[in-house]
């Protein structure tokens, strides 16, 4: 059997895209209008935002680091720039510049928390997630958003198509958002040298930093490069929604863990790929979609979602042992 045939298969991302057919097929067999080109459309679009911020949140898994404050970091961001564009008149590319930056700057903060003052990831961004929500309920008074510019309400749809049935089908702004956060993504992490040091800094930090890796820009980078996803998930769930509520995005930090982690990202560093990634999202996605459309209750996604995420820190800390104790015997 050629030799990448056997790499395929022993891969993580085979057997997990061998699951999400799996499970097309059983809910299609529940269901015969779950593979419809309408429905397939609708589940792309309505978990744009969510696979937007997990191209984000693997960058920060890559790196050794965790991040739960990027909801409260995208609500703030598009918060703050549809306040502005409803005051001061705008357009997308001024709308979309200004939640990044914010969000840029919020993940930015994480670093230098992490790096600067020495806490773990996990602690820093649990608080900068609680000060940021904070600030926002307490500058907002939990105040909705629902009077927005004409041509937000509107937004973008490029090649359009109809089918037999007169529905139009085309790449709205959650699919343009998402794919230009898969691309960039996969671009830093396999086309940049940038990308190996993550890499590098994520499987072994004490290896980086003998090997003279500017490990405080590289924590500016991860952190900022969420920041800057967040701020592109707000705007792709803010369109969708056609408003902006604060508490809107708080509370889905599991769910893009979950789909991480789900993609074969390690929640030790230096280990993930943007293909396991996507597959991680779909699965999620379809399991959503899957389980309302047989009548079952979304409360078993949480359950899975949270069954994801404790079988990941398990094989993490049985990783963890294992390599403690070859280094005692290489001692």
């Amino acid at each position: 059997m050629p030799r990448f045939i056997l790499e395929l298969r022993n891969s993580h991302e085979f057997w997990l895209l061998v699951l999400l057919i799996v499970v097309i097929v059983c809910f299609t067999s529940l269901n015969g209008d779950f593979l419809t080109l309408r429905n397939t459309s609708d589940m792309v679009v309505s978990t744009a935002y969510v696979g937007i911020l997990c191209s984000g949140l693997l960058v920060v898994l890559i790196a050794g680091g965790i991040d739960v404050s990027f909801t409260a970091s995208a609500s703030i961001a598009q918060y703050a720039a549809l306040t502005f564009v409803n005051r001061f008149g705008g357009d997308w590319f001024l709308l979309i510049v200004i939640a990044c930056l914010i969000g840029v700057l919020c993940g930015m903060m994480n670093a230098v928390l992490i790096y600067r003052f020495r806490i773990k990831s996990i602690i820093a961004t649990i608080a900068m997630l609680n000060v940021l929500y904070g600030l926002l309920i307490a500058v907002t008074d939990g105040r909705y958003i629902s009077l927005l510019p004409p041509w937000f309400e509107d937004g973008v749809s490029w090649f359009e198509l109809s089918d037999v049935d007169g529905i139009t089908y085309s790449i709205n702004l959650q699919i343009a958002l998402l794919l230009l956060s898969f691309g960039f993504t996969w671009v830093l992490l396999r086309r940049s040298n940038v990308g190996r040091q993550i890499y590098a800094m994520g499987g072994n930090p004490e290896a980086a930093r003998r090997m003279g890796f500017g490990v405080f820009r590289l924590h500016l980078i991860v952190y900022g490069y969420m920041g800057f996803t967040a701020g592109l998930a707000s705007i792709a769930q803010s369109q969708l929604a056609l408003q902006v509520m604060p508490s809107a995005l708080v509370g889905k930090e599991l769910d893009v863990l979950a789909a991480v982690v789900l993609g074969g990202a390690s929640l030790i560093g230096g280990v993930g790929t943007i293909f396991g990634t996507i597959l991680g999202v779909s699965l999620l996605a379809v399991m959503q979609t899957g389980l309302l459309m047989v009548g079952v209750s979304s409360y078993w996604l949480q359950f899975f979602s949270g069954l994801v995420i404790v079988v990941a820190m398990s094989i993490t800390a049985v990783q963890l042992q294992r390599s403690k104790q070859l280094r005692r015997l290489n001692a």
